[in-house]
């Protein structure tokens, strides 16, 4: 008779627990393969979770996607009015809208970045709160796409605070020197981010971003360690009932360029545990 395996039953998580953590996590772990970046598998039962795209990183060729918890704290308008504007800084950049899409559309960048300043800004002078501080961070990655200078000094200023928008701040802020060239600073910033108990955002992430500053600062030694950790570590995940967990986008990109850069260390990779080894023979 074959033998049944046992199932762990799902456990309800309680409702306030999940108000404790706030993270944000982007595309990047989804759609890496084809564009970087990039908040969110921790969101569970907080209700509505939106994801949004950060239309002013597209000019650092990167696409950033956050997965937004709202602040319980700001009032159901003030949540309506950033959404909107979020909506207003990732809205479709074309001639002419895409077929069936009935939303807003822009000619240009610098139209789209102008008018999701103008709605973010009210934001911050209507409401304030944490949705005005949401809004200003978004203001600056936005002001990115029409003075880069001005938006990067907007960004250094909320860098300077460690709560969840400086965080935030600081992985932008990082992503703008690196696409400056200014390899130096942006290396610090994702270094910061990464020693953090909670950087919000993943640390798969921040570790890959900061591996390919390594590998652009010739130090191939100091990158090849951290995509070797960060695929061993994905490599060795289990899910609940102790099968082993796909590798994520970053994983998999992590995994191409350790082999890449180092193919003798990527050799050294462990295999993924095969789901049938965790099975219990009970």
């Amino acid at each position: 008779m074959a033998r049944k395996k046992r199932r762990l039953e799902p456990v309800t998580v309680a409702a306030t627990e999940t108000k404790e953590k706030v993270r944000y996590e982007d595309e990047f772990q989804h759609k890496v393969g084809s564009k970087v970046e990039e908040f969110g598998k921790k969101f569970e039962g907080q209700g509505r979770n939106i994801l949004y795209a950060l239309g002013a990183l597209i000019v650092l060729g990167v696409i950033v996607w956050f997965i937004y918890s709202w602040n319980s704290r700001s009032s159901a308008t003030a949540q309506a009015a950033l959404g909107k504007a979020i909506d207003t800084a990732q809205a479709p950049v074309a001639d002419t809208p895409p077929p069936g899409f009935t939303g807003r559309t822009f000619k240009t960048e610098q139209e789209r970045a102008e008018a999701a300043i103008v709605e973010f800004q009210a934001v911050v002078d209507k409401h304030g709160g944490g949705a005005g501080e949401k809004a200003k961070y978004f203001i600056a990655v936005s002001r990115l796409a029409i003075d880069k200078a001005a938006g990067t000094a907007e960004l250094e200023a909320l860098a300077k605070s460690n709560d969840e928008v400086g965080k935030m701040a600081k992985f932008a802020l990082a992503q703008a020197y690196a696409n400056d060239n200014k390899f130096d600073q942006a290396a610090a910033l994702y270094s910061e981010l990464a020693g953090m108990a909670d950087p919000i955002i993943s640390k798969e992430t921040i570790n890959f971003e900061l591996a390919k500053i390594y590998e652009k600062q010739n130090k191939n030694q100091e990158a090849s360690e951290l995509l070797f950790n960060i695929v061993k570590s994905a490599n060795e995940a289990k899910d609940l009932d102790g099968n082993p967990v796909p590798l994520s986008a970053t994983a998999e990109a992590a995994k191409e360029k350790l082999t890449q850069i180092d193919p003798e260390r990527a050799k050294q990779l462990p295999q993924p545990a095969s789901s049938s080894a965790a099975e219990s023979p009970f």
